[in-house]
């Protein structure tokens, strides 16, 4: 028997067309959609509502967080960093990203949110100690709510689902909010993190900041959708479409997403439309994929300009209030070169700190390993050492013999 015969010996020996009730959607998608437009603030008629207080610390931020990118930079092409991924012009991302949050709220960043985490208070040399190659992470995640800085693309999003679906078990006001790369949304950890936390309505956010490529694939290679934000619908969760630059628009979205986290109303999805202007990193050449005019043409939108003109407009930029930003940043600046430009005293039985709680077997197994080659390179050394003093000691007796054989007085 076929499944249409199976189907028609249902109703008197006709096909039934419609399948079963269950198919019904659970949710009406209608309110999940995000904006045609992205959601913007700044050179709008609702820019007169943003609260003066909240635009003087963004910018502040944002001046502080650009100084901070090429500080980090700087510091790469001076061979103190091995690598970094700069947020030039995604600033206001990461501001934002760190302010919605509240200090139990937990940050799981990607490796290009550095600033992230400093902007919500972690010490800028510690923020970069895992690109310096020199630990794991270089700082107590717990002591932060800041989640270790997630190399490999996508893999913190299942971890944030994870400990806020925890956190809400236990009955916790916590959110998570997870930062993702637009890259990083055609990974599987994506969709696995999205699915489950619809399906438990844990209380996280993912911000996808879309910068336009991953690495050098632009967008349009990566996915056929209307906008990331849609991807949302697919899920069960409401996807939201903002612009990336304006930074009280990120913030008056992001906060909303955060607390409707916090009240249980599930997760949400935020595509933040932004840029990177600078390489993918250090080791990148943009030029081979992209044009400088596309680059000058954000630049037109860099999110602290934007900030400047609603300020401007308003009397609050004033040259006092310029200063004193500039200069706070600029001492943030010299902190991190000075510590940063210290040679460390490292220790590679450190490798195996703080990887489990308790240490497997196969773990003491590779510490030993390691601890012996340091052992008998360090006896090695030890034997060198000895000898090149044995030989200079035998080098200068022989040397006072044959002077003192000449006839010749020694000093």
């Amino acid at each position: 028997m076929t499944v249409l015969e199976q189907r028609g010996s249902r109703r008197s020996g006709s096909y039934w067309p419609a399948p079963p009730p269950a198919w019904r959607p659970r949710v009406d998608p209608a309110p999940l959609l995000p904006d045609a437009e992205p959601y913007r603030l700044l050179g709008t008629d609702a820019a007169g509502r943003i609260d003066a207080g909240l635009l003087t610390d963004l910018y502040e931020q944002l001046v502080r967080g650009r100084r901070y990118n090429a500080q980090a930079t700087a510091l790469t092409r001076q061979g103190r960093l091995a690598v970094y991924p700069s947020s030039t012009g995604q600033e206001a991302c990461q501001v934002a990203a760190a302010r919605v949050l509240k200090e139990q709220d937990w940050l799981f960043p990607s490796y290009r949110d550095t600033l992230a985490a400093v902007a919500r208070g972690l010490d800028p040399v510690q923020a970069l100690t895992l690109l310096r190659g020199d630990w794991h992470t270089g700082y107590d995640p717990h002591e932060h709510r800041i989640a270790p800085l997630c190399t490999p693309l996508a893999t913190q999003l299942p971890h944030a689902v994870g400990l806020a679906h925890a956190a809400r078990l236990k009955g916790d006001d916590v959110v998570a909010l997870a930062l993702v790369g637009d890259g990083g949304t055609s990974e599987g950890d994506f969709h696995e993190a999205l699915n489950f936390a619809a399906v438990w309505q844990a209380p996280v956010v993912f911000l996808v900041q879309n910068n336009g490529f991953a690495i050098s694939v632009p967008l349009a290679k990566q996915t056929a959708a209307p906008s990331l934000a849609h991807k949302a619908v697919g899920y069960g969760m409401p996807g939201r479409l903002v612009d990336g630059n304006d930074a009280p628009a990120l913030h008056e979205v992001l906060g909303e997403a955060v607390e409707r986290a916090r009240r249980g109303g599930g997760p949400t999805l935020v595509e933040a439309l932004t840029y990177r202007i600078e390489a993918h990193t250090n080791a990148d050449d943009a030029t081979r994929y992209r044009t400088e005019a596309e680059v000058e043409e954000w630049r037109e939108h860099d999110p602290i300009a934007l900030v400047e003109r609603e300020l401007t407009e308003r009397g609050l930029l004033t040259d006092d209030f310029v200063q004193r930003t500039r200069d706070g940043a600029e001492e943030m600046a010299a902190a991190l070169r000075d510590h940063m430009n210290q040679d460390p005293a490292l220790d590679p039985m450190d490798l195996f700190a703080h990887v489990y709680a308790e240490q497997t077997a196969q773990l003491r197994d590779q510490a030993a390993q390691l601890r012996a080659e340091l052992e008998a390179e360090a006896a090695d050394t030890e034997k060198d050492t000895e000898g090149a003093v044995e030989g200079a000691v035998e080098g200068d007796t022989a040397g006072g013999t044959a002077r003192g054989a000449a006839g010749e007085e020694r000093p």
